[in-house]
């Protein structure tokens, strides 16, 4: 089944200007793009906003997530992947080709925790890989109706994943928004950019990616 290829522009700013503070409150992000085009094929319910902004320059590439939520769910036992696996989180998934083999993901929580790891087909999960912590930096605030996570991921390691051609980087957007059950159980709701068209949800699949294109 062939599905349109989404996309997005990143407009390009100049070195070392945008501040990152968490708060996504730098006057360069009126340059953005807004991309506020996200979905829940597998829920009737439609989700709460979701607001994505990118930008770059030559050494970093610029993400900025800002999510209408007045009910978040954090799990804070501790710094582990199970924690943050539980809480509400957005997602980055950056692959070099469709084949997804391999391909790198980054989830990041209201605490600005990150959950990074390698990939490979059939949702085959090395957790013991981690992006260089010299090449990504995320914060995050709380508001009372809305949370921003907002970071930076070095150009050279994008490159160095061969996750940039041609000036584009396939990548999913992705959101995990967890609420409780009649039992009190919290259940996640899973919101994406790309409508994979898969029965039930699955981000770790080739039609779940679009494009985001490096303008010069």
């Amino acid at each position: 089944m062939n599905h349109e290829i989404k996309e997005y522009t990143v407009n390009l700013i100049e070195k070392e200007q945008l501040i990152i503070s968490g708060k996504g409150d730098d006057n360069l992000w009126n340059n953005a793009m807004t991309l506020n085009d996200f979905c829940s094929p597998w829920d009737s319910k439609k989700p709460s906003e979701i607001t994505f902004r990118a930008l770059w320059d030559s050494e970093k590439l610029f993400f900025n997530f800002t999510v209408l939520d007045s009910s978040i769910h954090i799990e804070k036992q501790d710094d582990s992947f199970d924690s943050i696996n539980d809480s509400d989180r957005v997602e980055l998934f950056f692959r070099p080709d469709d084949s997804l083999n391999p391909y790198y993901c980054l989830e990041m929580d209201t605490a600005a925790r990150l959950m990074d790891f390698i990939a490979y087909p059939n949702k085959n999960l090395d957790f013991s890989w981690n992006w260089p912590k010299e090449d990504i930096v995320v914060k995050s605030s709380i508001k009372e109706d809305s949370f921003n996570v907002e970071g930076s991921i070095s150009i050279q390691s994008l490159k160095d994943f061969n996750l940039i051609k041609n000036n584009k980087i396939e990548t999913g957007i992705f959101r995990a928004k967890y609420s409780p059950d009649q039992n009190g159980n919290f259940e996640p709701t899973w919101i994406t950019w790309v409508n994979p068209n898969t029965e039930t949800p699955n981000f770790h699949i080739a039609s779940s990616f679009g494009t985001l294109i490096l303008k010069e």
